[in-house]
């Protein structure tokens, strides 16, 4: 083991600047594969949370409104409003329909206006009553609308999901983009892994012909290689975990999470689960290529 350690060392300094490329590369692509997994968890569990509480929204025709399937200068009749409340409730998607009079409208729209000078400029008469429906699974919501828009009395069809989507398309491309990157980047740092065994198997081919010919096993021929893939990997992981946790620190503990909190964000929670899945991946990419390296040009 003496041995080992000792010529760990020695092939640490010989290819050093080899080396802090790997660590380099390795520390980058595992710091944007890391962020890449924050940024999926918190995805996932802002669509949860805020696909929970979004429901399609049904305005009625009133006698000033227009467009739809209203007729001008009427209202949605009461046999119209019938109508259409059974037509929501027969659709399966559908779990639950709440009629909301203007009444009620006017006072949300109160609430919402409480400090500015607006709050006074609507009446009842001003207001449109709608039915509020619920889905059994809120991404399914384009079917729901559309047969709503075609009911005679709606006014219009509003959909908080066609608001979120694009969001939420964005915030997937970003993932994609930085799982992507660093995929790309992992494959560099397995590629200078296998050249840098190369060079050292090249430089060290005297000592392991002597090894091979005392009788040295493979294993003790590949210690010394794997030891310093590991080396490599263990501080690219710490310095990735580093990073992260600096940003998620500083990104979303000391700013988001108190500028927008109307956001569930994610906690330390899955800081660590991302931590544990980046050093699985650098230990895997350490090894791998080095096996497979070690197989090739050292023929064990």
């Amino acid at each position: 083991m003496r041995h080992s350690l000792r010529e760990t060392w020695s092939g640490l300094k010989r290819n050093i600047a080899m080396t802090i490329a790997v660590v380099v590369t390795m520390a980058v692509s595992l710091t944007l594969l890391g962020a890449g997994l924050l940024t999926s968890m918190e995805v996932d569990l802002t669509k949860r949370t805020l696909y929970d509480k979004i429901t399609v929204q049904v305005f009625l025709c009133t006698e000033n409104t227009q467009g739809g399937r209203c007729e001008a200068g009427k209202g949605t009749t009461d046999a119209q409003r019938e109508s259409i409340e059974q037509t929501l409730n027969a659709n399966p998607e559908v779990s639950e329909v709440v009629y909301e009079s203007k009444e009620v409208a006017l006072a949300e729209f109160q609430r919402v206006f409480a400090d500015s000078p607006a709050v006074h400029s609507r009446t009842v008469d001003d207001m449109q009553d709608s039915f509020r429906v619920s889905l059994h699974n809120p991404e399914n919501y384009a079917g729901v609308s559309t047969e709503a828009r075609g009911l005679q009395g709606v006014q219009a069809v509003q959909d908080q999901n066609s608001i979120l989507e694009p969001i939420f398309k964005w915030f997937g491309a970003l993932q994609w983009a930085t799982i992507g990157m660093s995929v790309l980047l992992l494959v560099a740092a397995a590629l200078q892994i296998v050249n840098t065994i190369r060079m050292a198997a090249f430089s060290r081919r005297r000592e392991m012909g002597i090894m091979r010919l005392v009788g040295a096993s493979n294993i003790y021929i590949l210690l010394p290689f794997l030891l310093e893939a590991l080396i490599a990997a263990v501080i690219g992981i710490v310095l990735a975990a580093g990073a992260i946790t600096a940003a998620y620190w500083f990104v979303i503990d000391q700013n988001a999470r108190t500028s927008i909190s109307a956001l569930p964000w994610i906690g330390w929670g899955e800081l660590v689960a991302a931590i544990v899945s980046i050093a699985v991946v650098g230990i895997g990419l350490a090894v791998v290529p080095t096996l497979i390296a070690t197989r090739r040009y050292l023929r064990i």
